[in-house]
């Protein structure tokens, strides 16, 4: 890929050379650490869209605790935090092992991080926030180590996957009158290749290119992690991943996508800018020595954010950012209006999330749109941000430790 993206000033080269040696190693280095490896989520959610596909038919793209009188009884005694209850004992395992199979997300978390999050969640509860997740006082939260679970190819695709990207791009995105896209897996087989569609943005205005852009860079993201870690082989229990080249060209090759592989990674880059953005818009929020990253680690708190504060710094330095505000910037009322579907839009794509079957492709499809939520968030509280008081926390504008992990791990994919 090469040359200017549409809607911006911004070039891909740029782009590229600003990622690999300022942000890239520095937003590695971060991801690893305490506060942003662990995040809480809630795989248990049921689908608010369609009652009969909440579960990946896979067997191994989703978790299943072991039953109470499957695990032995060193583990019960020494680490009873290592299997959470099974919500329903109704259709026992056969093997505790297949909990551990291909996309099973590992929540082996140590008893230390299991003290130290109560003491985050009292920190957390301390601070006056603007919002509250509901996810986070469910019993059915549980924190996930996402270093201990990466985003990979698990297995899961066909009618299931199809279905979740389908819903979100007919009937929740703004989109280009004719993109070409697969063939529905649901339709019986018609044989060809499907149509070729040319591509045309007659009639969307920025807003809704954009909006469309930042669906489509995600998704983009998703299958180029699966794609790069890719299970290649299985032999004797001994799972090996690398890249995919075969998968990466059937997704992005032009030939292969009719012309659409190259604009599905354009608008990832276009993704990439958009979230720049929003790093380098909410610095003065951390900036304040009243936002700590906080952990219970004093030494370790502080080099966190003094990293971050690196990156951020390293944000503002990029001359070729998104200017946001070119949008919503027509008449007042219809802005207004527009600003509010583009939110309500958003909110539904995110529970649509709910619906993936495979839990730890759900884990990292929430995880990613509540980065990219906290991303929009961010741009449309600017005046906010800039009017923060010093030394005491903001009635105005705020971010739970959630949102902050989910906008950091979100850049960093």
């Amino acid at each position: 890929l090469t040359g200017v993206l549409d809607d911006c000033l911004c070039d891909i080269e740029s782009i590229d050379d600003f990622n690999t040696f300022k942000i890239f190693p520095k937003i590695q280095k971060l991801q690893e650490r305490d506060y942003f490896r662990y995040y809480k989520v809630n795989l248990k959610r049921p689908c608010p869209f369609w009652a009969d596909d909440g579960h990946c038919s896979i067997k191994d793209c989703h978790v299943e605790p072991c039953p109470e009188s499957k695990i032995p009884v060193g583990i019960k005694a020494g680490s009873a935090n290592k299997y959470s209850k099974a919500a329903n004992n109704s259709k026992e395992l056969e093997d505790c092992e297949q909990a551990n199979k291909l996309g099973a997300v590992n929540s082996t978390l140590s008893n230390q991080s299991k003290e130290a999050f109560i003491d985050w969640a009292r920190y957390d509860d301390s601070q006056d926030h603007f919002c509250e997740l509901d996810d986070e006082r469910s019993p059915d939260a549980q924190y996930v180590d996402l270093l201990l679970n990466p985003e990979r190819y698990t297995g899961y695709k066909g009618p299931s996957a199809w279905r979740v990207w389908n819903s979100i791009y007919e009937e929740n995105c703004f989109k280009p009158r004719s993109v070409y896209r697969p063939l529905n897996p649901l339709a019986p087989s018609r044989g060809g290749l499907g149509s070729v569609c040319l591509f045309s943005w007659t009639g969307l205005c920025l807003e809704k290119r954009v909006f469309y852009k930042l669906i489509s860079g995600l998704h983009a993201s998703i299958n180029l992690h699966l794609c790069a870690n890719y299970l290649l082989e299985e032999t004797w229990g001994k799972p090996r991943w690398g890249p995919n080249v075969k998968e990466f060209t059937h997704r992005f090759d032009p030939i292969e996508t009719k012309g659409e592989g190259p604009r599905r990674l354009k608008n990832l880059y276009f993704l990439y800018l958009i979230e720049l953005r929003a790093l380098s818009k909410v610095a003065p929020y951390f900036e304040r020595s009243v936002v700590d990253l906080y952990t219970g680690n004093g030494h370790e708190d502080a080099e966190s954010k003094a990293l971050l504060l690196d990156i951020f710094r390293d944000t503002k330095s990029f001359h070729m950012h998104f200017d946001e505000k070119s949008m919503f910037a027509g008449d007042k009322k219809g802005a207004k209006s527009l600003k509010e579907e583009f939110r309500l839009h958003f909110k539904n794509i995110s529970r649509i999330m709910d619906c993936v079957g495979c839990d730890k492709c759900r884990l990292w499809g929430k995880l990613q749109t509540q980065g990219l939520g906290t991303a929009l968030k961010i741009l449309f509280s600017e005046k906010e941000i800039q009017s923060l008081p010093e030394n005491s926390p903001s009635k105005g504008f705020q971010l739970t430790r959630q949102e902050i992990v989910a906008l950091v791990n979100a850049f960093g994919r």
